[in-house]
């Protein structure tokens, strides 16, 4: 069967507060591992009310702890946010915590402004363009190198698996030069996707983590009864991009029927296209729809987002889409 896996940006609702967003995620997490879901990723957003996984590793370290089996990762670290020291020593100890369970996403964008990059006293930009080199280190101390004169103990032999993240070219090229595997973002950047794909599988180059590319894509999916109710339940997330894009983000906010049609012609736009790599639906227009995207795409995993202002509905939708999925060859 075709893997899927799930990611999470342990999203806070209105009217709800962080500890509720992470005993959330917790949940959902494992049913997810009990579903049959592959990975459970995290993504590190800083600076937002409507956001609860910034300290990603901690919160990886508590899904971790919620669950037994079921791949835990960064999708992704924003590595110009970080010393690559820091990182191996954080994720060493998780694959200590969680041996065999644990993936590394590394991002290049490091999704700060000015006054964000302050409060995390770092360069940001000019990380970014080092962004090749601290992956080099971040492999060279996993596997036991003193980078500087400076070992990671921590990080020595630790069992991660590291992955290129991305939603340009430019994660392509260097997840393809690496040998490494790569996961696109095109569950809100679809626009250089085909591109990406492209570039990534003809200049892989094998080495001694792959043989061969290993290309993994993001998708929208919200499983539901009915078309209505499914769309119904996805007006939460379009509310939250809407705002994000109007400079006014905050906590998720319930569910509202119609917003799209409520919206003005230049929103719906931008919607349809940030959010059109999506399956929404009954269970048989999902998996159809999953299907249809993976036979475009010939990805070898698929990465689902599907945040939601009512938990339950948001496990049954992941119980829905994969019960759908259930005996689909890959």
């Amino acid at each position: 069967m075709l893997p899927l896996s799930v990611l999470d940006l342990v999203p806070v609702r209105e009217g709800g507060t962080v500890s509720q967003a992470l005993a959330i995620s917790a949940r959902t997490a494992q049913v997810a591992e009990k579903a049959g879901y592959k990975r459970f990723w995290v993504a590190e957003h800083h600076g937002m009310d409507g956001i609860a996984g910034g300290a990603t590793s901690v919160v990886l370290a508590h899904i971790g702890a919620a669950t037994e089996s079921i791949r835990i990762g960064a999708g992704g670290i924003m590595l110009p946010n970080h010393t690559p020291y820091v990182i191996a020593e954080q994720f060493g100890t998780l694959a200590a915590l969680f041996p065999g369970r644990v993936d590394l996403g590394l991002g290049r964008a490091a999704g700060a402004d000015g006054r964000l990059a302050n409060a995390l006293r770092k360069d940001i930009v000019g990380a970014s363009q080092h962004f090749p080199q601290d992956v080099a280190e971040l492999q060279a101390r996993f596997a036991g190198q003193a980078v500087g004169g400076v070992s990671s103990p921590q990080a020595v032999g630790a069992d991660v698996e590291m992955w290129i993240l991305g939603s340009s070219t430019f994660g392509a090229q260097l997840a393809a030069m690496l040998g490494l595997p790569y996961a696109f973002a095109s569950h809100f950047a679809p626009a250089m996707l085909d591109e990406a794909a492209r570039i990534y599988r003809e200049r892989f180059q094998p080495g001694k983590v792959l043989d061969k590319p290993h290309f993994m894509v993001a998708i929208n999916v919200y499983a539901a009864d009915s078309d209505e109710e499914a769309h119904y339940l996805a007006s939460s997330t379009d509310q939250s991009f809407v705002a994000l894009r109007t400079g006014t983000p905050g906590k998720m906010p319930p569910p509202i029927r119609d917003y799209r049609e409520s919206l003005p012609g230049s929103a719906r736009a931008m919607l349809a296209q940030v959010r059109s790599v999506s399956a929404i639906g009954t269970p048989a227009k999902v998996r159809d729809e999953i299907l249809a995207f993976q036979a475009r795409t010939q990805a070898d995993e698929l990465i689902v987002s599907g945040a939601m202002f009512d938990p339950d509905a948001q496990v049954r939708s992941l119980e829905l889409a994969m019960g759908a999925m259930e005996g689909i060859k890959a």
